[in-house]
């Protein structure tokens, strides 16, 4: 199993996550010509893809959804709430998520976990392949029971590390704006996805990609300050970028 980026943050979201038997795109907040030219950047093509997985409706996520959907007639899986976005539900395409029943697409168990964050009915995924665990979580506000369960033993993990808690304070938001942003419904900042670590296997993680990263209340920088402390092997960490994503990692 491995994954890899088409690009990560407020301007639109896509990652892959490819088996020998399937090929999954999780949300795509592209147009279609980007889309696809990201996913030549990676070796692969729409018509590639078994599925397409949605997180939540907001348009840095689904933007390209139901567009390479239709073009490429690819089956588009998420919850009941995210599909009433933009008549989603009513395409032909729409298969249900039903939150915290894992469902197989290709040999890839894919568990939609709940989230709390601004949308309808929102979720972010695990998937299992052959005793391998892929975690992905960005969009989020807090990090529930849940959610500690779900991601405590991962062998890579995709981690939304959205804000610095002091550059939101004093940055360009209006007031309404960074009580969103920094509320509980809103995004992880950098020590709340530390604290994510604290119970969980570390020692596991081949992979850690700091993603999700706000281009006016973060830096790279001091998400990894945050984050590389909870690590067994700080070699791992990577963050991932707006426009190259990142490439194909490894799941070994």
């Amino acid at each position: 199993m491995r994954f890899a980026s088409l690009g990560s943050g407020s301007k639109g979201n896509a990652t892959l996550l490819e088996t020998e038997q399937s090929c999954i795109l999780i949300d795509c907040g592209f147009s279609i010509k980007e889309t696809e030219r990201r996913m030549a950047r990676l070796g692969r093509a729409p018509s590639d893809l078994t599925a397409i997985l949605v997180t939540h409706e907001h348009s840095d996520h689904i933007k390209g959804v139901l567009p390479l959907a239709r073009k490429y007639k690819v089956p588009v899986y998420c919850s009941y709430g995210t599909g009433e976005h933009g008549q989603l539900r009513l395409s032909h395409h729409w298969r249900h998520l039903e939150l915290g029943a894992a469902i197989d697409i290709g040999g890839i168990s894919v568990m939609p976990v709940a989230v709390p964050h601004d949308a309808r009915e929102p979720c972010q995924f695990v998937f299992s392949y052959r005793k391998k665990t892929f975690g992905l979580l960005t969009d989020l506000g807090s990090i529930t029971p849940v959610v500690r369960e779900h991601y405590q033993r991962c062998d890579a993990l995709l981690l939304e590390c959205n804000h610095d808690v002091t550059m939101l304070a004093n940055g360009p938001y209006p007031y309404s704006l960074k009580q969103r942003v920094g509320g509980d419904w809103g995004h992880l900042n950098n020590q709340q996805a530390a604290s994510l670590l604290e119970d969980a296997e570390v020692a596991r993680l081949q992979h850690v990609v700091i993603a999700h990263l706000s281009e006016k209340n973060n830096t790279p920088a001091l998400a990894r300050m945050a984050i590389e402390p909870m690590l067994v092997n700080s070699d791992a960490l990577l963050s991932a970028d707006q426009e190259a994503g990142f490439d194909w990692l490894d799941i070994a």
